[in-house]
């Protein structure tokens, strides 16, 4: 019984684009070349990749690997005063079009849809605690809204559904956020990239109850793993997101305590299809590049292989 997903990885084991200082250094090639020769058949995008569809397909051809999807930095969550909802997408729609046709030229069907309207993810100095909240039950339906019409124009326009990053540091990080995220936006416009490393950070203790609550939805996958302690301080002692990741909250699969045998044996059971991606921000003068997406690699792939068999 074979099993239709792929294992891909994001460069950002290599090089962080919220925190250049972090590999920042590492040429694309080097990335790429070894993520091909560990068994990865695609890579998620960053900053050192091509903008344009061709030249990216270019580069990514001289590595024998797809690509699997890309960032969109949205900011659907907050309007410009006296600005009106069809307004506010129709700005991002404009804002959006090279982005999507840069992923639709390279076959992508999801996009990586990250909320920045408001986020304090990429500020060193402010504690993830401060993320932003929606003040009230019509911010939220409004909100729901605009993604709504923003999902339907990526599904009309380009094929690609949109694939909602929950995320430390913004608006929907919590399991409750996510909840209520998938309650008012429409199934068939608003899709879920379930990360278990933000799942479990943000406190979902159990990242498979959370799955299976909204398996319908989800098709994109980012696995990372957490380390329990280093969360625990960065909670306790008021970090930022950027300061964990330098101290180490996230790894690959196979380095932290996330049972990913129960997350794919989940996603399996259910007929998810798609990509399983690594992406695990980590300082590579620490977590060394190479050897660890190989064990994320092999991590994934042993349990893949064993329930395809």
């Amino acid at each position: 019984m074979s099993w239709n997903v792929r294992i891909g990885i994001n460069p950002i084991s290599w090089m962080n684009d919220d925190l250049p200082s972090l590999g920042g250094e590492t040429p694309l090639e080097t990335a790429l070349r070894e993520g091909a020769e560990i068994g990865y058949v695609g890579f998620e995008l960053g900053n050192k990749f091509p903008k344009e569809g061709p030249a990216l397909k270019a580069k990514l051809d001289e590595f024998g690997v797809a690509c699997v999807s890309g960032w969109y930095s949205g900011f659907l969550a907050e309007v410009a005063p006296g600005q009106s909802n069809e307004e506010a997408v129709a700005a991002e729609i404009g804002r959006c079009a090279a982005h999507m046709a840069k992923l639709q030229h390279n076959g992508c069907n999801v996009v990586v849809y990250g909320e920045c309207a408001g986020t304090i993810q990429g500020q060193i100095d402010t504690p993830v605690g401060k993320r932003p909240r929606f003040a009230s039950a019509a911010l939220w339906q409004a909100y729901a809204e605009r993604l709504n019409a923003f999902g339907e124009h990526l599904l009309k326009t380009y094929g690609i559904r949109l694939a909602y990053h929950h995320h430390m540091g913004a608006y929907v990080e919590s399991p409750a956020d996510i909840d209520q995220l998938m309650a008012l936006t429409d199934p068939a416009k608003v899709f879920l990239l379930f990360d278990t490393g933000h799942a479990w950070y943000g406190g979902a203790a159990d990242p498979v109850a959370l799955l299976k609550k909204h398996l319908a939805r989800v098709v994109h996958v980012h696995c990372k793993d957490v380390r329990p302690p280093v969360i625990g301080q960065a909670r306790n002692d008021g970090w930022s997101f950027l300061t964990g990741v330098i101290n180490g909250t996230f790894t690959v699969p196979g380095d932290g305590v996330i049972d990913f045998d129960a997350v794919l044996s989940t996603l399996h059971a259910a007929g998810y299809e798609g990509w399983l991606v690594v992406e695990a921000e980590q300082d590579p003068a620490v977590a060394p590049s190479y050897a660890y997406a190989q064990k994320g690699y092999r991590t994934l792939k042993a349990i893949v292989d064993r329930l395809a068999a």
